[in-house]
């Protein structure tokens, strides 16, 4: 499995963006020059109280709170030795007073800086947590599942959302190869959780349930016990027997899978739609399998509504079956190499939705 940059480690102190950037530049020109007409005028005006915002403005985008404590303690020094001597007919209660100003702005300056590290240290710790549970749940599948080769891909949407529902599996099982893409409504370790729940169940009842359809069941029953936080999960299941023969699917309310075979794209439908994972019981009807042609050197393609949401600058939808067509890749690991990339240039890197990809090749 691979995943795209983004998510190699945790991030540095943020950078400002630049209109951020003017703004505060443009607040210690301010202090400045209020410091040099300070000096330039007459002794019987001040301008300190004015420093009192130079440890605020050093506060900004910085993790580190001496920064902002060692701002506020020089401009406490330039306003005792340098502003007091040059405007010598104040008194010394407004200069005492500029300094206290200075100082107490200093200390909510340095105690902001803390919490705001804190926060991100805390937040950076739950999703690397949140990551690793996801990444032992989508295990990469091997190389070669009974009769196919496969392929996965994870895109994370954002920095800020890089835990998500998406899910996937390949399983060699007593029935045939047993294929399963998933889509968890929500993020974060909710969805994980749930995400769990819908992996360990196809896991299990993949290897024992002859039926696919009856998989799919188990599936629903697993969720609909999870039902009292309202979740649901989209799904697609594939079975393809040993030896041949056409390949069958459930599709739980998922995006149909795309079949390319002999450069033609086409999708594998659902002549009647059928309700996500834990909605089951709200039709009250059980799930049907569908059988399709799944030939020797076709290769089947599951994915999840990242892929398919992701817009342009236009905000046009990727197309992605009319992309395919173009794409003349005939093995998984470089079709899907093709496909991200392309995905990427498309949406500029700003994916609105966590996305998966897993491709098969039959090859027996």
């Amino acid at each position: 499995m691979k995943h795209p940059p983004g998510r190699n480690g945790p991030p540095g102190t943020p950078r400002l963006p630049r209109r951020a950037r003017r703004l505060v530049t443009a607040g210690y020109a301010l202090l400045a020059l209020a410091v040099v007409t300070d000096l330039a005028s007459n002794p019987d005006v001040t301008l300190s109280p004015v420093l009192a915002t130079a440890p605020v403005l050093a506060s900004v985008g910085t993790r580190r709170p001496r920064v902002p404590l060692t701002t506020g303690l020089a401009a406490t020094l330039l306003i005792v030795p340098l502003l007091g001597f040059s405007d010598s007919e104040v008194p010394l209660a407004v200069h005492m007073t500029s300094g206290f100003a200075v100082l107490a702005v200093t200390c909510v300056s340095t105690a902001n800086v803390v919490l705001i590290a804190t926060r991100e240290r805390e937040l950076l710790q739950s999703r690397s947590v949140a990551e690793a549970a996801q990444d032992t749940l989508l295990r990469p599948p091997p190389e070669r599942v009974g009769g196919l080769r496969t392929a996965v891909r994870y895109m994370a949407a954002a920095a800020d959302a890089r835990v998500g529902g998406d899910l996937y599996e390949a399983l060699a099982t007593p029935y045939g190869t047993r294929l399963l893409v998933g889509d968890v409504r929500g993020k974060g370790l909710d969805a994980i959780a749930t995400a769990a729940d819908v992996l360990g169940t196809f896991r299990e009842a993949a290897h024992v349930e002859a039926d696919l359809a009856t998989v799919a069941g188990r599936l629903d029953g697993a969720m609909r016990r999870r039902r009292p936080r309202e979740e649901f999960v989209t799904a697609v299941l594939i079975g393809v027997p040993e030896g041949g023969g056409p390949a069958e699917m459930v599709n739980c309310g998922h995006l149909p899978p795309l079949l390319l075979r002999d450069g033609r794209v086409t999708e594998v439908e659902t002549p009647v739609p059928q309700p996500p994972l834990a909605l089951l019981e709200l039709t009250g009807d059980v799930y049907h399998r569908r059988t399709f042609a799944f030939e020797r050197g076709d290769l089947l393609l599951l994915y999840t509504d990242g892929v398919t949401e992701a817009r342009d600058a236009s905000g046009d939808f990727y197309p992605l079956a009319e992309r395919l067509a173009g794409m003349p890749e005939t093995t998984p690991e470089a079709l899907l190499d093709r496909v991200v990339a392309d995905l990427v240039a498309y949406a500029g890197s700003d994916l609105c939705d966590d996305a998966a990809l897993l491709a098969a090749r039959r090859e027996a």
